[in-house]
């Protein structure tokens, strides 16, 4: 990557070495190591989010081929591009699935209590 040899890296050395002083040469190196590995993690990062990206394009490219083919006559790939976004389209819809439950709860809940204090007033 650097073209760098062990003379030069030894001048630099010398030179981060007068510059900064014994004592605060060992914190500068650390924090300079910690720069360098925030950079390679961010870089790890855009590259994983780039290749989830890239994949979803192809996904979709696929759905756009399966919608004017018939189903039966899709290749093998295109039929697991299907069955993938069909459990990615599943796995999305089950938390409002479960929302939708929680909010249907209440609503029964409340109309249990209306029939007792009926049954109350009527006695």
């Amino acid at each position: 990557m650097f073209d760098i040899g062990f003379w030069e890296l030894l001048l630099v050395a010398l030179i981060g070495l007068l510059v900064l002083g014994p004592e605060r040469l060992p914190t500068a190196l650390r924090a300079l190591q910690r720069g360098i590995q925030k950079a390679k993690s961010f870089g790890t990062s855009v590259q994983a989010e780039l290749n989830h990206e890239l994949r979803i394009k192809e996904l979709h490219e696929h759905l756009r081929k399966a919608e004017q083919l018939d189903a039966d006559k899709l290749s093998p790939e295109l039929q697991r591009s299907m069955a993938e976004l069909r459990n990615a389209a599943a796995a999305v819809q089950r938390p409002y699935a479960k929302q939708e439950d929680a909010k249907q709860e209440p609503s029964e809940k409340d109309s249990k209590p209306s029939s007792v204090q009926q049954d109350k007033s009527s006695s």
